[in-house]
This record gives structure tokens, C-alpha cells and sequence, in this order.
């Protein structure tokens, strides 16, 4: 089994990246993202309380979170492991993996890949997916800035967490989609 978290700020290329380490490695991605959309779009309570906090571009709450990622979890797969990308993104929500994962799967987390892209480039990004997305978070620059700076003054603690386990690893991520995708599953190889 092989499970990994894919870390980078908003528009860095996670949600496509996760799709290549899917398909190689054949591994079940939990999304944040796609858990806040789906509970939103089916208008649970948890879907409510997220879009409160994502309106605003503010990180959703821990607990929040954590129950979406615990149901997540408990659903049957025939994958080889899981993918989780854009989760953990605060010390506190790092430690809750890794309880969960322990838990829930009886294996640890194995690496932590980090894609790093320029700031201007990230907003460049993101505000190109807004004009298609419809969503109202990636369509306002103010907000992605903020975005932005929360997830840096939040997560860097995160990516000290990993350090320290020596399971982190910054790739580049602006380049072509294939170049970034090859760098990533160099580092996966590593550890299989």
C-alpha cells in the first residue's frame, strides 16, 4: 500500500497531478476539494458550513473536515492506497491523518510531495480556471490572494512536520504537465 499526500497551494496543480499518480499507481484520491463540492452540491450540513467558510476564502474548519474524510475512508476500494491532496493543511489536521490513516487503513502515511509554483503564477492560474469553473472562490483576485496567504501562514508547519519524519519533498511544479508528473513518480519509486 502506498499512501501520500500531494501538498501545494491553491492552483498549483494538485487536482492534475493527483490524477497521473492515480492512474500509475492505482491509488484512491480523497480530495478535500471534491468532498466540499460533493457535500455542497447534495447540501449536507457539513456541505453548508463548508461553503460558509469557502465563500470567504478561509480554510475550512479541522473537524469539518476530518468527518467528510473519516466517511471518505470507510468506503470499500480495490486501490493499491490513497492520495490525499489538499489535506493536511495545519499541524493539527496533520496529526488527524496520521490517527485516521493508522486507524482506518493500518498503514501510515508513506511521503509528502509538495508542488511549489510563483505566487503570480498561481493567481494567473486560478483566475483562467474561474472564467469556467463557476467557482466563486477562483473568480475574485482578492480572495485568491488570500488564499493564497493563508495557506503559506497555515501549512508551513505542516510541510516542518514531514521534514522532521523525512517525508517531504518539494517538486517544481510549473513546467509541462508530463515533466511535473515524471519528477513525482520518481520520489513515489523511491519508497515502493
Amino acid at each position: 500500500m502506498i499512501n501520500l499526500v500531494l501538498f501545494g497551494p491553491p492552483g498549483s496543480g494538485k487536482g492534475t497531478q493527483a490524477q497521473n499518480l492515480i492512474k500509475k499507481y492505482n491509488l484512491k484520491q480523497v480530495s478535500t476539494g471534491d468532498l466540499f463540492r460533493f457535500n455542497m452540491k447534495n447540501d449536507t450540513e457539513l456541505g453548508k458550513l463548508a461553503k460558509s467558510y469557502i465563500d470567504k476564502g478561509e480554510l475550512v474548519p479541522d473537524q469539518v473536515t476530518i468527518d467528510m474524510l473519516i466517511d471518505e475512508l470507510k468506503k470499500p476500494t480495490d486501490a493499491a492506497g490513497f492520495i490525499f491532496d489538499g489535506f493536511p493543511r495545519t499541524a493539527a489536521q496533520t496529526e488527524a491523518l496520521e490517527q485516521i490513516v493508522e486507524e482506518e487503513l493500518n498503514h501510515p502515511i508513506d511521503i509528502c510531495l509538495s508542488l511549489i509554483v510563483d505566487d503570480e503564477i498561481l493567481v494567473e492560474r486560478l483566475l483562467k480556471r474561474g472564467e469556467t469553473s463557476g467557482r466563486t472562490d477562483d473568480s475574485n483576485e482578492d480572495i485568491i490572494r488570500n488564499r493564497i496567504k493563508e495557506y503559506y501562514t497555515k501549512t508551513a508547519e505542516v510541510a516542518e512536520l514531514y521534514k522532521k519524519q523525512g517525508k517531504y519533498i518539494e517538486v517544481n511544479g510549473v513546467g509541462e504537465i508530463e515533466e511535473i508528473s515524471n519528477k513525482l513518480f520518481a520520489e513515489v519509486d523511491k519508497i515502493k
